[in-house]
């Protein structure tokens, strides 16, 4: 007969391992990996074939490689840094992110509905130049959220901001801020709809992070920033000596979605 000691023992036992496994589940749960285009322009012409390629061509192709949302935006009315194009696309893993331009070569649909794009002649290109940006997911938002806002889009305002330090430790200290100082629960305490948060790991401005947060109007942005401003828990994050100096630049660009976009 088994002992009431050795039940006990086995019960303890399996608890353990049932609680190892969640922990170890939860620790394997996979990072998003993000890429952002920007395409710079000259002419509405541009702009114009740009629009019809995203929208009949690109995110269709990535919406049947299994990538859900892609956001689209463009620079708000007033923006002095030229004609741009953001696109924002959430891959689950690297592998996805690596092959996805080569899966697209393969989509017959894609291809056809993409031509005007994608063979454009060397003197009548589509773009001035393309910058990509490839980013992974905080700890504590290890994936993309469609922000829950009621304004039409036209009316809604995305900001993207990105953060650069003066080293790579720096940078580190203030990824670490988002993440184990709380800053990311912060922002989501005060309802700032985030799309995403993430560490650059390739880009013309490392060391950088960068960051979404969207709204239903300019004035809605306005007080959510003016209460983050003054919510006694960001100044208390704000004055802990462990994260001093831990941005040199900060750059802020307002954009709206367009109407095509996912999010």
């Amino acid at each position: 007969m088994i002992s009431r000691n050795t039940h006990r023992t086995f019960f303890t036992f399996f608890i353990g391992l049932i609680c190892l496994f969640l922990f170890t589940k939860a620790e394997a749960a996979q990072k998003y990996y993000y890429q952002i285009k920007i395409y710079h322009l000259k002419t509405q012409v541009q702009e114009d074939r740009l629009d019809q390629y995203l929208q009949n061509a690109y995110l269709p192709a990535l919406h049947r490689l299994g990538i859900k949302n892609v956001g689209v935006f463009k620079p708000v009315a007033g923006d002095t840094l030229g004609k741009r194009v953001y696109v924002f696309i959430p891959f689950r893993t690297w592998d996805q992110l690596e092959n996805a331009d080569r899966k697209l070569l393969n989509d017959q649909q894609y291809l056809t509905n993409g031509e005007d794009y994608i063979n454009a002649a060397y003197n009548d290109e589509s773009y001035t130049r393309l910058e990509t940006i490839v980013l992974r997911a905080f700890p504590k938002m290890i994936a993309p959220e469609v922000p829950n806002l009621t304004a039409n889009k036209t009316d809604r305002v995305y900001e993207l901001r990105s953060y650069e330090s003066a080293t790579e430790k720096f940078n580190l200290n203030k990824v670490h801020m988002f993440n184990d100082g709380n800053e990311v629960a912060l922002f989501k305490r005060l309802g700032f709809n985030a799309v995403f948060y993430a560490e650059v790991i390739a880009g013309s401005h490392m060391p950088n992070l960068m960051y979404m947060t969207t709204f239903n109007s300019k004035a809605d942005r306005d007080k959510h920033w003016d209460t983050f401003s003054n919510d006694p828990e960001w100044k208390t994050l704000l004055a802990k000596p462990e994260y001093q100096h831990n941005v040199s630049k900060a750059d802020i660009i307002f954009l709206h979605p367009t109407v095509y976009s996912d999010f």
